[in-house]
């Protein structure tokens, strides 16, 4: 059996605590568990980035889009790449071979972070319950990514077009939902 095969979501059992919340707080807010999403981690001289098969972005804490392809900026010479479920191997493949003969590491980092998406006209005001970064229009918007700490946890939100995309360590992912969910 694979280990893909025996992967089991951190977050499968707050389903149902997560189906719930979009009635509750009458579409103010809306999470989503999104189980298996790929991320792979990228190290490269950033003045090497033009030959990845894919946009990675060079200005600090922005996401660039290519398709299925998100790829987050981490610092300066590493980018998180996240796609669809069961497409790790082929993210890879894709940056092994764009990326042959160079000084790179290119290592699958999926069982790393549980990801929870929020949606909502409210989820600002309830990641910034716990969450230093300034959330306000003004300074954060869709394409932009920042490391920073949740209720005290490490994580990454990637700001989209009409969603926060929160990745958060597998061990902690139940309690930044209790959060989240405590806060409502």
């Amino acid at each position: 059996m694979t280990a893909e095969a025996l992967a089991r979501d951190p977050l499968e059992p707050r389903a149902t605590d997560l189906a719930g919340v979009a009635k509750r707080t009458g579409g103010r807010v809306s999470i989503e568990a999104v189980p298996f999403l790929r991320q792979i981690s990228l190290r490269l001289d950033p003045s090497l980035a033009e030959q990845a098969p894919f946009s990675l972005p060079l200005e600090p804490n922005t996401a660039t889009e290519s398709g299925e392809r998100t790829a987050l900026w981490l610092g300066p010479d590493e980018w998180l790449v996240l796609g669809p479920p069961h497409t790790g191997h082929v993210i890879a493949k894709e940056l092994e071979d764009a990326l042959d003969g160079l000084h790179r590491s290119v290592i699958d980092v999926s069982a790393n972070r549980a990801v929870i998406d929020l949606g909502g006209p409210g989820r600002h005001e309830l990641l910034a319950s716990g969450c230093p970064l300034d959330l306000h229009p003004r300074s954060w918007h869709a394409g932009m990514c920042a490391q920073t700490l949740f209720a005290k946890t490490q994580v990454i939100l990637h700001e989209r077009t009409g969603t926060t995309r929160v990745l958060v360590r597998p061990s902690f992912a139940a309690y930044a939902t209790d959060r989240l969910l405590a806060t409502l």
